[in-house]
């Protein structure tokens, strides 16, 4: 631990390209959540795709490797694709998977076509375009950082100042036309922020894999919490922490490209999350349905000893657990809830072997079994 946070605070590289991945999942995760819950989150892997003629064209034109040039060249034609996922939606009224598909995969074919013709020109600054395509964090300078942080708080900003649009537009876009928002101008401004998050994230995770990074940390905070709020907070945090995480393993391994593990990272984050979070978690799941599952059976035994007191005039006559057992059909667990009966205080153990009600426990089979039949005659 001591070693790992020597090398995070004297280590140059690990900590520029560090906190460059970090920057770049919170504002991502953050981000991803709107995407998430619009259930868009194949938008972001088509903006990603999209952006990749944007990189080969601002080469093009400008001659320049510098990473502003390429990221508003990357980052305009985002826009543009998801302009053309919106009029095809809007204008040929095609499915939103529809139109994602067919954005995705004209303008990342078209991206190919461009990096290919860039790679076969005779010039030395053309090299390490293809890197886009599957990231290169190693590769991040303190201007690159610079950038990520500066342009991703400016997009938090945004997403603070647009926040109760921005809520409202996710959970109920009907209901916001209905007071007069903007829709169409709101949920273009959204999907540009969306933009913004992804273009600056492809030097360091790449175009393939960019769309993980903003669906993944929204996903798994989304297992979390319920409040929206507290939602982008985590999402931002396990963005971050998936970022740092990702640096450090691929750091501590020999030729591991860093990219792909911060993916991983998110990844498994998103599996603990689905694994064990107390409100939506499977084992949490589990839990309650094996508790739901001991209350129906406590309940058939108490439907079966109220239904064997009534035949005797002691009601307190106690029932061989054999009996109760061939009510049940052989049923397995009869003592289990007997057991569960007991510890509510609506039966007891009479002798060894045999069990009867309480005077609660009578009370309560008569209460639930007798409204039950007053409400299926």
């Amino acid at each position: 631990m001591l070693e790992a946070l020597q090398v995070f605070l004297f280590d140059y590289t690990f900590r520029t390209v560090a906190l460059g991945a970090a920057a770049l999942g919170a504002v991502a995760g953050a981000l991803g959540c709107f995407a998430v819950l619009r259930r868009q989150s194949l938008l972001g892997d088509a903006i990603a795709h999209a952006a990749l003629p944007g990189i080969g064209l601002a080469f093009l034109l400008t001659g320049s490797r510098a990473t502003p040039v390429l990221v508003l060249g990357a980052a305009l034609a985002g826009w543009i694709g998801t302009l053309a996922v919106m009029g095809i939606v809007r204008g040929a009224r095609l499915p939103e998977d529809t139109a994602l598909g067919i954005v995705l995969s004209v303008f990342f074919g078209f991206g190919l076509v461009i990096l290919t013709f860039v790679q076969r020109l005779p010039l030395a600054s053309q090299a390490g375009l293809e890197t886009f395509l599957w990231g290169q964090a190693a590769t991040l300078m303190a201007a690159d950082v610079q950038m990520i942080i500066i342009v991703g708080a400016g997009a938090l900003a945004l997403l603070a100042l647009f926040w109760k649009e921005f809520k409202v537009l996710s959970f109920d876009g009907a209901f916001a036309a209905s007071l007069g928002m903007p829709v169409r101008r709101v949920e273009f401004l959204l999907t540009s922020l969306l933009v913004v998050a992804i273009v600056l994230g492809l030097q360091t995770v790449g175009v393939v894999l960019m769309s993980a990074l903003v669906v993944a940390p929204a996903a798994a905070a989304r297992q979390w919490v319920d409040s929206l709020g507290l939602m982008v907070l985590l999402a931002a945090a396990l963005g971050a922490l998936a970022g740092v995480v990702g640096v450090g393993f691929s750091s501590a391994g020999s030729g591991i490209p860093t990219g792909p593990v911060i993916v991983l990272v998110a990844s498994a984050i998103v599996g603990i999350s689905l694994l064990a979070a107390p409100g939506r978690g499977l084992l949490a799941e589990l839990v309650r349905q094996r508790r739901v599952g001991r209350r129906i059976r406590a309940d058939a035994v108490l439907a079966d000893l109220y239904a064997l007191a009534m035949q005797h005039e002691d009601r307190r006559y106690g029932h061989p657990v054999a009996t109760l057992r061939t009510m049940r059909h052989g049923e397995v667990g009869i003592e289990r809830s007997l057991e569960t009966l007991a510890e509510q205080g609506w039966a007891r153990e009479l002798k060894p072997g045999s069990w009867g009600l309480t005077p609660e426990g009578e009370k309560r089979a008569r209460t639930r079994f007798l409204d039950q039949d007053a409400e299926h005659p």
